[in-house]
């Protein structure tokens, strides 16, 4: 049944503000718009910084890496504005999930719920390895690995799983303390890399800037872009489609300012920080990674980059820097812990809000003396811990790029829906220049999944496929907005004989 108590039954903004106040399933208010812009920074700055820029440099695009920023944080921009509106207007944990129920539906709201699980886990997953890699590097091993046969445990993935684990249940303000100190060494060891890269800066090596194309064997059969599939250019680097594909690759460096609208709940005063958070984090890390970018293509030329394992370091090393790369290895570490917990922390408040709704278990919603889901908390750190651990995840990464797309043109076209269908909800922020700016967010960011791997899709459908059997099989039944819209049947009348 289609209908207010069918699958395209939508969630009210009044319904929704009003559940943050059950007193078994309240999260506490601690943070303000400076904790949030700390988050923002704290989970966008990451490793991206340190090795993606080198790589797809190297690889994909030259010098131009620095345009494929520009064009990744237009699109992320864009989308910026529309979650800060969305967050102000409908101050509820759960983020694109929740915005989704209130316009969208359902449905609708349980898919871009079940998109941010997979988005949210195998980012906490990927980045932890990734700092158990720096850990390695800055021990001078390998990545901290016990082998038992052919089975490999990454245990220094896991461990900083545990210890974040550990400071998001014992309570939101603490963590964003924790961040604030791993935010500041990070932004001095950045500050440090581009005034040492400054002095090995030669703009002869920023030439050409975008490198004449070439055929790829790393973009081949399902590894090359569905563009380039559909257009029949085969699989290249550098060149227009090289740009384009970097575009979508450095997308993954700007995850994670969404999570700052999960967020909302805990917010002091959502309607003025929220938009603050996001904007200002956005604004901050946009103008870190451009001079990165041109900082790292300007010491060495994008030739000497190339191969795929490439990293900052590695420009400092072709220039006899090779202390540098101690101090990068700091920076990445400290970056990283912070993209974990911030990543981890909006796991737990999608799930939390869906588990509130009746989508998941109730019981997963229950929160602490201290207002933390500690339950989901725990189950989040298991099961990202697990992954972590023993699977490797190779490509599997670019499934993070495309379910925060998916999430973004959501939410984009979301904003147009909500201004038509309750114009007078307050907004402490309104997107400007409406329907242009949400239009063009979600143009940009279908135009960037149009880039990305031809497996990246056909692992997202089965992905949503296996979603919807879940909706079915349990959330449909279970639902608290179905069970508040269910007809209450009317007393049978007697008449006495």
């Amino acid at each position: 049944m289609i209908g207010t108590n069918g699958l395209f039954r939508t969630k009210s903004v009044e319904e929704s503000i009003r559940d943050t106040d059950e007193p078994d399933a309240k999260l506490r208010k601690d943070l303000t718009a400076r904790d949030l812009t700390v988050f923002g920074v704290a989970v966008v700055i990451g490793a991206g910084i340190f090795t993606l820029t080198a790589r797809t440099a190297g690889s994909v695009a030259g010098p131009s890496v620095s345009l494929a920023f520009v064009l990744a944080a237009v699109a992320c921009g864009l989308t910026a504005l529309c979650y800060a509106e969305f967050a102000s207007t409908v101050p509820v944990a759960g983020s694109a999930y929740t915005f989704a129920y209130a316009t969208f539906g359902e449905v609708i709201a349980w898919i871009i719920g079940w998109d941010l699980i997979l988005e949210f886990a195998l980012a906490v997953s990927v980045v932890a390895k990734g700092w158990s890699q720096y850990l390695g590097d800055l021990l001078g091993t390998s990545a901290p690995v016990l082998e038992f046969g052919s089975v490999r445990f990454d245990w220094g993935a896991v461990a900083i799983i545990a210890v974040v684990g550990v400071l998001l249940a014992t309570g939101t303000k603490l963590s964003s303390r924790v961040s604030a100190i791993a935010v500041a060494i990070k932004l001095g060891v950045i500050a440090l890399v581009l005034v040492v890269g400054a002095t090995y800066f030669k703009a002869s090596n920023l030439t050409p800037y975008i490198p004449p194309a070439q055929p790829s064997e790393q973009a081949e059969g399902l590894r090359q872009s569905l563009l380039a599939f559909l257009t029949g250019s085969g699989g290249t680097s550098y060149g227009w489609y090289g740009l384009l594909a970097a575009a979508s690759l450095v997308f993954f460096a700007f995850i994670g300012f969404d999570v700052v609208a999960t967020t909302a709940e805990e917010t002091r005063n959502p309607q003025r920080d929220i938009p603050r958070g996001i904007l200002g984090s956005l604004a901050i890390v946009t103008v870190l990674y451009i001079a990165v970018s041109l900082i790292l293509t300007g010491m060495v030329h994008y030739t000497e980059l190339a191969g795929g394992n490439a990293t900052l370091a590695t420009a400092f090393a072709l220039n006899g820097a090779t202390w540098v790369k101690n101090v990068i290895a700091v920076g990445a570490l400290a970056g990283l812990s912070t993209v974990v917990m911030v990543m981890y922390l909006g796991q737990t408040r999608v799930l939390f809000a869906m588990a509130r709704d009746g989508l998941l278990p109730r019981g997963l919603a229950k929160t602490s003396g201290k207002g933390t889901p500690v339950r989901l908390t725990v189950l989040v750190g298991v099961v990202c811990a697990l992954l972590a651990g023993f699977v490797d995840f190779g490509t599997l990464e670019e499934m993070v790029n495309i379910g925060t797309l998916v999430a973004f043109v959501l939410v984009s076209v979301g904003v147009l829906v909500l201004r038509r269908t309750r114009p007078d909800l307050p907004r402490g922020f309104r997107v400007p220049f409406v329907p242009v700016v949400p239009i063009l967010g979600a143009l940009s960011c279908l135009w960037l999944m149009l880039n990305l791997s031809i497996e990246t899709w056909l692992r997202f459908v089965i992905w949503m496929a296996l979603g919807v059997v879940v909706y079915f099989a349990y959330g449909r039944a279970h639902s608290v907005l179905g069970r508040r819209r269910e007809p209450v049947a009317e007393p049978e009348l007697t008449t006495a004989r």
